[in-house]
C-alpha cells in the first residue's frame, strides 16, 4: 500500500513537472491554442493536419451575419466541421464570442481574421481565444470586415450554441441617454460649409448629468474658445482623449475617474448659445486628430433570449421543393443567393437560427436555406 502510494506520488510530480516545463516553454515560444492542442492531447501530425487543413474551408465560404446572431447545432466526432461568419465591425465597436457545449471539457477554437484584400479575398489572423476558452472579444480599430472562424477539437460530441454580439467600448455619456438623442453627427457641416462637425452632438435638457464615458484622467476643466464650458477626459488604455463640451456647470472633478462619474452637465455655453442645450461629444487621438465617436457610444439593443436548444438535431437534410435557393444571409432581404438547388438535392446540416438552416453543399460550400424548403433525413 505504501508502494503505490509513494508511485502515485511520483506519477503526480511528473505530471506536474511536465505542466511547468509545458508552461515555461510556451512563455518563450508562445504557440498557438492549436498547437497546444496537438502536444497536450498528443494528436498525431497526420490526423492533427486533416483537422487543421479542413480549417481553410472558412475562407471559401461568403457567409455573413448582422450582429447580434444566435445558432445552435451539434458536434460530431470526426466530422471536422468549420463555421465561419463575415461581420461587418468599426472603430468603438467591440465583437464578443459566447460558446456554450453540453460539456464543459469539449474544446472548440475560435479564431478571427480581417478581410485585407477585396478583389481577391485574403484574410490576414489578428486574433484567437485563448486555449480552453469559449469566450472571445475583440475592439476593432479599424473599419474592416472580418471572418470569425469556429472549429471545435476532433472528437468533439456535443450539442453546442453560438451567440455573436457587439457592444460600444464606451458608455453613453449623457445620463439616461438613447441613440435617438445624437442629431448632429461627425462631418455635418459647420459655418457655412467652413469646416466639418468633429463629433457628434446629444440633446438633452439642460442640467442632465454628462458622465465619464470610460475609466481616465481628468486633463483639463474649464472654460474658453467654441467649446465653452469644457472637460478633456484622458483614456490611457486606448491612447486618446474624450471632449465634452458646451457644459452648462461643470462638476469638481481631477485625478482619475471612473466609468459612470459625473463630469459635469448638459448645457449650451460658448458657440452654442443659439442653440438648445446639447453635448458635443469628440474623441482626439494622439497620433491622428478626431476621429468619430459615434460607434463608441452607439447603444446596441442586445439579444432578447439564449439560444433555442433543439429538440433533435438532424445531420442531413433534403430539398422537398421543386428549387430552393442557398443564400449568403439568413434573410431573403439584403442577401445574395450563392447557388440554387432541385428537389432531392442533399445538404450537411450545420446549425439553425430562427428559420434558417446553416448548411454545407455537397460541394462543401457553406450558406443559408430557410426550414420550408428541407426535410430531415
Amino acid at each position: 500500500m505504501k508502494q503505490i502510494t509513494i508511485l502515485s506520488l511520483f506519477l503526480i510530480l511528473i505530471i506536474s513537472g511536465c505542466s511547468q516545463v509545458n508552461k515555461a516553454a510556451d512563455f518563450i515560444t508562445n504557440p498557438t491554442a492549436k498547437e497546444k492542442y496537438k502536444r497536450d492531447f498528443n494528436i498525431s501530425d497526420e490526423l492533427f493536419s486533416l483537422w487543421e487543413n479542413s480549417a481553410e474551408t472558412a475562407f471559401q465560404d461568403s457567409v455573413a451575419i448582422n450582429l447580434p446572431y444566435a445558432e445552435t447545432g451539434k458536434f460530431f466526432p470526426k466530422s471536422f466541421p468549420v463555421y465561419s461568419y463575415e461581420i461587418e465591425l468599426r472603430p468603438g465597436e467591440v465583437f464578443s464570442l459566447e460558446i456554450k457545449t453540453d460539456s464543459t471539457k469539449q474544446l472548440v477554437f475560435a479564431e478571427l481574421f480581417k478581410k485585407i484584400d477585396d478583389t481577391i479575398p485574403k484574410f490576414e489572423k489578428i486574433e484567437s481565444a485563448d486555449f480552453q476558452k469559449k469566450n472571445f472579444s475583440f475592439e476593432a480599430e479599424k473599419s474592416a470586415t472580418y471572418k470569425i472562424v469556429i472549429q471545435p477539437e476532433i472528437e468533439a460530441h456535443t450539442a453546442f450554441s453560438f451567440k455573436l454580439e457587439k457592444n460600444p467600448a464606451y458608455l453613453f455619456p449623457v445620463a439616461s441617454g438613447a441613440n435617438t438623442n445624437v442629431q448632429s453627427y461627425w462631418g455635418d457641416n459647420r459655418d457655412g460649409g467652413a469646416r466639418s462637425h468633429e463629433g457628434i452632438d446629444i440633446f438633452a435638457k439642460r442640467g442632465t448629468p454628462v458622465v465619464a464615458a470610460t475609466n481616465g484622467s481628468i486633463g483639463y476643466t474649464g472654460e474658453k474658445g467654441l467649446g465653452g464650458k469644457q472637460v478633456w477626459l484622458r483614456d490611457r488604455k486606448r491612447g486618446q482623449s474624450l471632449y465634452y463640451a458646451h457644459l452648462d456647470s461643470i462638476a469638481n472633478v481631477s485625478g482619475n475617474v471612473n466609468r459612470g462619474d459625473t463630469l459635469g452637465f448638459v448645457g449650451n455655453t460658448g458657440n452654442a448659445r443659439t442653440t438648445p442645450p446639447h453635448l458635443h461629444f469628440g474623441i482626439y487621438k494622439s497620433y491622428r486628430g478626431a476621429i468619430n465617436p459615434l460607434h463608441f457610444v452607439y447603444q446596441i439593443d442586445p439579444m432578447e433570449t439564449d439560444p433555442e436548444i433543439l429538440d433533435s438535431i438532424p445531420r442531413s437534410l433534403i430539398v422537398n421543393s421543386s428549387k430552393a435557393n442557398l443564400r449568403n444571409k439568413p434573410t431573403t432581404s439584403n442577401s445574395k443567393i450563392l447557388s440554387t438547388l432541385k428537389a432531392q438535392d442533399t445538404l450537411r446540416f450545420l446549425g439553425k437560427t430562427n428559420e434558417w438552416f446553416h448548411v454545407r453543399t455537397s460541394a462543401n460550400k457553406a450558406s443559408f436555406i430557410h426550414q420550408s424548403l428541407v426535410k430531415s433525413i
